[in-house]
């Protein structure tokens, strides 16, 4: 982007008003543009790198820089990468086939509860709410209830490891499948 054209018209302007105020002015304008020049530029900079960031915030996760290549600017657009349609399903059963689990054990009615209870917001993509409900259904639960001895027995594995802090000596466990990773983290 050739900013001359702008500095030009901002120097063009300057003389027009210093005409109205006579010679010494119009000689103070004129001694006044050449530094002036500079000043303008940066100013031109300033508000047009300001009005890439405002666009960048709109276009997340694309982007526009400024970039200056000796005295002009160019402008650099970073489309946001087109989106790959997402298969629940097929990262669903994909996730499945990497690491089957063994169906929960039942929690015995009789089991000592610890006394409290902790709300947890759980977000769940539609097709595997519907599996959690008929499977609660199915074993004659809540959903919450089928939720809880879901996690139970996913935290004591049938290998008689427990999923505490002690179960993998502290490492991280995540299964990799296609592009995004699944897991738990301690």
């Amino acid at each position: 982007m050739n900013l001359t054209q702008y500095v030009d018209q901002l120097r063009q302007e300057l003389a027009v008003a210093a005409e109205a105020g006579g010679d010494e002015a119009r000689a103070l304008a004129e001694r006044l543009t050449a530094p002036l020049e500079s000043a303008a530029r940066l100013t031109l900079l300033n508000a047009l790198s300001a009005a890439a960031d405002e666009i960048t915030v709109d276009l997340a996760p694309g982007s526009v820089d400024v970039r200056l290549r000796g005295v002009d600017p160019e402008f650099v657009v970073t489309p946001p990468p087109a989106a790959e349609p997402f298969d629940a399903r097929a990262e669903y059963e994909a996730l499945m086939a990497a690491r089957p689990t063994p169906p929960p054990p039942p929690v015995a009615p009789d089991t000592a509860d610890d006394g409290g209870t902790a709300r947890v917001n759980l977000r769940l993509p539609a097709h595997i709410k519907a599996r959690v409900e008929e499977a609660a259904n199915r074993d004659g639960l809540s959903v919450n209830a089928w939720l809880v001895r879901a996690v139970s027995g996913a935290l004591d594995q049938p290998d008689g490891r427990a999923g505490g802090a002690g179960a993998t000596g502290g490492r991280r466990e995540t299964w990799h499948s296609g592009t995004g990773f699944t897991g738990w983290v301690r």
